[in-house]
């Protein structure tokens, strides 16, 4: 599958930031007959408006219209990173630090392989979550498959618990 170049990743994250927002990733999938290109945006403070992602779609299509980087047509995906939301890079492990995180690890990893907790952040090449039991797994990156937000499992943590009668 056609990569886009890094002169072309500069210029959207460029485009992207005179919009006052963050390109967390830029994504190809689809096939060779028709590619998709995923844009993840964000922003530090109120997140991404549906008009964020339009105004961001239409500066982008002209860009890749202008760079050509597949031979047909494609299809131009532009959203936020949602609730659920993908840590990309390494500014997201400290700006996310005590959050409630999902850590799904490769298949080369040993059970459990999804570690649930607090994010305690990232160094050396771990990623440091404590559990529900309240231990710390230092989990070496190149084992992690993806680290999401769990905002469910905040919500768990606030919700009273029930006590039976005795």
């Amino acid at each position: 599958m056609t990569r886009l170049s890094e002169d072309l990743v500069a210029r959207l994250e460029r485009l992207a930031m005179s919009e006052g927002l963050e390109l967390l990733a830029v994504e190809v999938g689809g096939t060779a007959r028709k590619p998709v290109v995923r844009f993840v945006l964000d922003r530090q403070q109120g997140g991404v408006s549906l008009a964020d992602c339009e105004s961001v779609s239409r500066q982008a299509n002209a860009l890749l219209d202008t760079y050509d980087p597949f031979p047909g047509a494609f299809t131009l995906e532009v959203s936020s990173p949602g609730v659920e939301r993908k840590l990309y890079k390494a500014n997201d492990f400290t700006r996310f630090m005590g959050r409630a995180v999902r850590v799904r690890m490769r298949p080369s990893w040993p059970a459990p392989r999804v570690i649930e907790g607090a994010l305690e952040g990232r160094a050396d090449g771990v990623i440091r979550v404590r559990d529900r039991a309240g231990a710390t797994r230092e989990l070496p990156e190149p084992e992690v498959f993806e680290t999401r937000l769990a905002p469910h499992l905040e919500e768990d943590e606030k919700k009273p618990k029930h006590r039976g009668r005795t």
